[in-house]
């Protein structure tokens, strides 16, 4: 194999796009490492032309060191929240300012799951705008339009640019976090039914479903990401003390994903349930408030295990479910007020915010975002065989 380094350059669909030729001993991919709100993701962009290429799907696991529970043969992190990819593009009209494609890579598996988007991470988006120049700050608060292409979901980023600029150091903190980043405003514009085309997918608000020989009564909605709610009284949660769920739910993990696997048939998300995907839809165990900083005690699972925090796409579909009569959320928040949910997360108190925009119902949360490196990832000499071929074969 010849020597060289490449920009590598992710476009929708997992191609590879250019190849500038330098001397070098191995196949580089170049490449952003980001915290958003709770997670980190490694973020690549694309380029104008689209070309033939390598496999991404076999690539990323390889490049994120899966599958490994340590990933210690690559960039990944090892747990749910840190093994994760955003690929980045400027679309050519005017109407949004950034595409983007969430990656979620496996980490006991060899996979990537494309079904949903990670709102935390969709965090990095607007500032790497604003860092790379693609979006010039013009006032205190810059908007950024953009749009997901694993749900098609248009998002109105609003990143803090006081006197038109960045601040010269991040300050803004948020829940789960302990050092500061610069803030972020995601509104998810008219979220509900992005991927199965209804807020409601069965039609019901509340629905029954059989796990473990049990009856579960459980609310299914899609916003944001499509999420199964269930009660924690059901589980036998003490609800008076949130700080003991954790122990308690991991007792529960494989009757939880039977319920989650089920709700992906009921949903439509997939024909059996072991066809049903790793990352969608998401679960969330809920219960009523135990002090006044709260409406709503949350605890969601992720790839499985319990959340850190929350997924914030999660978290949209959860404001959206205490908006609508008779759910399972909505019998424990009532008659909260609309314009703010303010959610119990084991990192502490989330707050979703409602508002009207231009006609459309906008469902947001503020987080923050900063880029931690900027990096070269070297490819195993295998796949940097598959990319050079790929890149020859493009070329031609």
């Amino acid at each position: 194999m010849s020597s060289c380094v490449i920009r590598i350059i992710l476009v929708i669909g997992h191609k590879v796009y250019k190849a500038p030729r330098e001397a070098g001993n191995t196949m580089k991919i170049e490449a952003e490492w980001m915290r958003g709100g709770t997670s980190k993701c490694w973020v690549f962009e694309t380029g104008p032309t689209d070309m033939a290429g390598t496999d991404w799907d076999v690539l990323l696991p390889r490049l994120f060191g899966s599958p490994d529970s340590r990933q210690i043969d690559g960039v990944g992190g090892a747990t749910s929240t840190t093994s994760k990819a955003m690929i980045l593009s400027r679309p050519a009209g005017d109407d949004v300012d950034v595409e983007f494609t969430f990656a979620q890579v496996g980490i006991e598996e060899a996979t990537v799951d494309w079904g949903s988007n990670c709102g935390n991470c969709s965090a990095v988006v607007g500032l790497y705008a604003i860092e790379k120049g693609w979006v010039v700050p013009s006032s205190d608060s810059t908007r950024i339009v953009t749009r997901n292409t694993n749900t098609g979901q248009i998002i109105i980023q609003r990143v803090s640019t006081p006197a038109g600029a960045l601040p010269i150091t991040p300050d803004a903190h948020m829940p789960g976090v302990v050092f500061p980043g610069y803030r972020v405003g995601l509104g998810f514009q008219d979220p509900a039914g992005k991927t199965t085309g209804h807020l409601l997918p069965t039609g019901e608000a509340s629905d029954t479903i059989m796990a473990g020989g049990t009856r579960w009564t459980v609310s299914m909605v899609d916003a944001g990401a499509p999420v199964v709610i269930v009660r924690a009284e059901e589980l036998g949660l003490d609800t008076a003390r949130y700080e003991t769920w954790k122990a308690s739910v991991e007792l529960h993990l494989d009757t939880l994903d039977v319920i989650r696997r089920q709700a992906a048939v009921r949903m439509g998300m997939a024909a059996t349930p072991a066809q049903a995907a790793r990352a969608v839809p998401k679960l969330a165990i809920v219960g009523p408030p135990t002090g006044p900083e709260c409406d709503v005690n949350v605890m969601m699972l992720s790839m499985g295990k319990p959340h850190p925090a929350l997924a914030i796409t999660g978290s949209i579909a959860l404001t959206l479910a205490a908006r609508t009569p008779d759910t399972v959320l909505n019998t424990i928040t009532g008659n909260a007020d609309e314009s703010v949910l303010k959610l119990r997360t084991p990192a502490g108190v989330i707050e979703t915010w409602s508002e009207e925009h231009d006609g459309s119902l906008l469902v947001g949360v503020d987080r923050t975002a900063r880029t931690i490196a900027t990096s070269i990832i070297h490819l195993p000499e295998t796949l940097g065989n598959a990319v050079e071929a790929s890149l020859a074969t493009a070329t031609r």
